[in-house]
This record gives C-alpha cells, sequence and structure tokens, in this order.
C-alpha cells in the first residue's frame, strides 16, 4: 500500500512538473503571449488564481471525487506554467536544464532521508513554518530595499528550509498511507506538496547558479 501510493504521488508530481514546464516553455516562444501576460494586469490576476488554486486543492482534495483532485492539479500546474514562463526568457535554456538537474538530485537526497529516517520530523515542520513565513516576509521587505546580498542569504535560507520541507512531506505521505483516505486523493496531496517544494529549490537555485541570456 505505502510503496503504490509513493509510486502514485511520485507520477502525479512528474505529470505536473512536466506539464508547468511545456507550458512555460511554449509561452516563452510566443512573445504576444508574453507581452499580455506581463506587460499587462494578467499576471497578477494569474498570481492570484495560482494561490487561490493551491490554498483550495490542499483544503479541498481529501473530500474531492479523484478526477476532481487530479484535473484542479493539473489546472494549477498549467496556470504556474504560465507565470513561470518568465524563466525561459531570463534564463539559458542549458542553464535551466543543468539546474533542473541539481535541484532533482538534492530533492532525491532530501527525500530518501525522509522515507528512510526514524526521526520524527512533525517536531520540525513548526519550526519549518514559522522560517518561511519569516522568509516570505524578507523578501517582500527586500523588494523596496533590492539588495542583492540579502536576496541570495534569503535564497540559501530557502533552499535549505524547502528540502527540510521535502524530507518532512515524504515521511507525511507514509504516516498518511496508514489512515482511512482514498490513495487517489492522497496521492494528489503528496504529489501538490512535492511540487511545491520542488519548484521552491528549483527557482532559488536558478536564481543563484542560473546563467542569464544578457
Amino acid at each position: 500500500m505505502e510503496n503504490k501510493i509513493m509510486s502514485k504521488t511520485f507520477i502525479w508530481m512528474f505529470i505536473g512538473l512536466l506539464v508547468t514546464f511545456i507550458t512555460g516553455y511554449g509561452v516563452a516562444q510566443n512573445e504576444t503571449m508574453l507581452i499580455n501576460i506581463f506587460n499587462n494586469s494578467i499576471y497578477i490576476v494569474l498570481a492570484i488564481v495560482e494561490l487561490v488554486l493551491v490554498i483550495y486543492l490542499s483544503a479541498k482534495v481529501r473530500s474531492m471525487n479523484k478526477n476532481t483532485a487530479r484535473i484542479f492539479f493539473i489546472l494549477y500546474s498549467f496556470v504556474s506554467g504560465l507565470t513561470f514562463s518568465s524563466i525561459f526568457v531570463l534564463y539559458k535554456i542549458t542553464s535551466i536544464l543543468y539546474i533542473f538537474l541539481i535541484a532533482a538530485t538534492v530533492f532525491l537526497i532530501f527525500g530518501l532521508i525522509g522515507y528512510f529516517t526514524k526521526l520524527d520530523l512533525t517536531k520540525i515542520s513548526t519550526y519549518l513554518m514559522m522560517a518561511l513565513f519569516a522568509i516570505i516576509i524578507c523578501f517582500i521587505i527586500n523588494i523596496f530595499i533590492n539588495n542583492s546580498s540579502f536576496d541570495l542569504i534569503l535564497s540559501i535560507i530557502s533552499i535549505l528550509i524547502f528540502l527540510g520541507f521535502t524530507a518532512y512531506d515524504i515521511q507525511k505521505i507514509k504516516l498518511l498511507s496508514n489512515e482511512n483516505i482514498n490513495e487517489d486523493n492522497l496521492a494528489i496531496i503528496g504529489a501538490l506538496n512535492l511540487y511545491l517544494d520542488y519548484i521552491n529549490i528549483f527557482l532559488h537555485l536558478l536564481s543563484i547558479f542560473g546563467n542569464s541570456k544578457d
């Protein structure tokens, strides 16, 4: 049961990432779409829709029909891809692929730690969440300060936070597999959490090591 849920979780996580990257790359190849998204208020609308989708899916996924949960997850991945398209404009594709592999490697390492560790990682989840809120506030402040050194430090700390969340979320999926939750819905829960962990690790690594097109 546990291995089956893990397999479904990673399959759906991969599907979500694939939808996001294909959508982002496709939009980046269309200058008209890029202009419409980033030169108008559409980007703000998309960002709000993205936030609403992830909050709604996180809150309701357990009670959803499995096909509805899958549709919402794919929809969220697609909307994320629309806002994600900027990285294909800002960074070289070779750099994006290189960072993608690095992110996948460290994600796998911490995922294995979460899967095999005997430590109860729920003890650190509260601290991780507190640190995440603090980092978000600092990023908002830095929008006005625009200090590149501060931004670098925040990105490094963010990577560490989401690596911690990766290990925690893997362990959480194992624990939830023993509860009376539909395995298909649980796979979407896990896929969404791990998708968010991976995307954040990838984006912060890209901001530090990515080669821009300029």
